[in-house]
């Protein structure tokens, strides 16, 4: 039997982020294939973590910077190790390289951090993002130096894909497309003349959202001007102190908080609203939106490697006053609504779980087939974990050391 180990960045929470959603898409499939699926992960617990026993899903805490790892892998012995996100790859890429050499590492990438983080660095000095903000990052050098390491790595977006195999010159053979599966159909649910209120929804603790919540507060009350009776909804998880303050009942600013049906909140709106700035990846909350039939309205970064060519399914505008009204038109005209939930089933096709999953597994078992071959054509690859990881290894043997000499002081 096949075992795959995948080491998380955190506890998977498919009710707080589609970053869950995405991990339990994977970890599903992985189940599909009748491997032995462990997950394990350094990351506190949390009040909202799945439990993956139900799923038939190991899971266990680890420790980093400890050589308990080592013999923890020896007993697992993966064919498969799987990485959350660069970070985790740094931290733990060494020792499964050491103790389990011949199991093909995969790095689910979520998405670019490196570009998400210039994109930010743009926006707050209110400019467009060079390649200098990209490329002389130190988490661009990380991020990149993960992916050439790894035998695959997930790409979720299409545009980021494109951007490793042209601007970073990333080999395409050790990268995988890899949008949100989703099983399901698009419902016809709710009509437009049982609908009301526009809605938000957004993990808080995910800087984009949180900007697109402190911007929505300077476009609310021109919609609100001409919509008096709508109000905005605004879901997500881990909501601080800073957003619950901005609740407004009379102006019907509405600071929800967690949401304990992403769809069915977003399936009783009217119109969804993303006015995304800056981030990366695709979006889960639009992907959700299409699901339940709600139109939405957002940015081209909002709608980045989400179209497939296909026409969005609600409106996309770039400035304060074209979004403002764009969402005014929207809500306010059945036609245009009744257009847009149209085109939701066509912009869903590029999410269908079953082919996406297909030929993922097959890259999978195709990578592993020729696993030798594969790593000596990533030559890049070979020189990145014969050199630079050894500079993370010894960090983390020093950090394991002077840990064991605190023990031993205190006792």
């Amino acid at each position: 039997m096949t075992t795959v180990l995948v080491i998380g960045y955190v506890w998977p929470e498919p009710n707080s982020s589609a970053a869950g959603t995405h991990m339990m898409s994977l970890l599903n499939l992985f189940k599909k294939q009748n491997w032995r699926v462990i997950f394990a992960t350094p990351a506190q617990h949390s009040d909202h973590m799945v439990d993956l026993s139900q799923f038939g899903i190991e899971s266990n805490a680890i420790t980093l910077n400890d050589s308990s790892f080592d013999h923890y892998l020896e007993e697992v012995s993966p064919d498969i190790v799987m990485f959350d996100r660069f970070m985790m790859e740094e931290q733990f890429g060494w020792r499964v390289r050491k103790s389990a050499p011949n199991a093909m590492a995969i790095l689910d990438t979520e998405d670019l951090q490196c570009l998400r983080n210039a994109r930010h660095l743009a926006h707050k000095q209110s400019r467009s993002m060079t390649n200098s903000d990209l490329f002389t990052s130190d988490i661009a050098k990380r991020e990149i130096a993960a992916i050439a390491r790894s035998d695959l790595s997930l790409i979720i977006s299409s545009y980021e894909y494109e951007l490793l195999t042209t601007a970073f010159n990333i080999d395409p053979k050790i990268l995988h497309h890899l949008p949100f599966m989703v099983s399901k159909t698009h419902v016809n649910s709710l009509p437009y003349s049982n609908r009301e209120h526009f809605v938000v929804i957004g993990n808080f603790r995910h800087a984009p959202n949180w900007d697109s919540v402190l911007y929505l507060q300077q476009l609310w009350p021109l919609i609100r001007k001409q919509l008096p009776k709508a109000e905005l909804h605004i879901y997500g998880s881990y909501p601080p102190p800073k957003a619950t303050a901005l609740h407004n009942v009379k102006q019907g600013f509405m600071i929800k908080g967690w949401a304990d049906d992403a769809l069915e909140v977003i399936g009783q709106a009217k119109v969804c609203l993303a006015p995304l700035r800056f981030g990366a990846g695709i979006k889960g909350k639009l992907l959700d939106a299409m699901l339940v039939s709600t139109p939405s309205i957002t940015t081209d970064i909002g709608i980045e490697g989400m179209t497939d060519g296909n026409e969005w399914p609600g409106a996309i505008a770039n400035d304060a006053e074209q979004f403002v009204q764009q969402a005014i038109n929207l809500y306010q005209n059945e036609d245009e609504w009744n257009r847009a939930v149209a085109n939701c089933g066509s912009a869903l096709e590029m999410f269908d779980a079953a082919p996406l999953g297909l030929r993922l597994i097959e890259s999978i078992h195709g990578i592993q087939s020729t696993l030798t071959q594969h790593r000596e054509d990533n030559f890049l690859g070979a020189m990145l974990n014969h050199h630079s990881m050894k500079s993370t290894q010894y960090m983390s043997q020093w950090i394991e050391v002077k840990n064991k000499l605190e023990t031993i002081e205190h006792n």
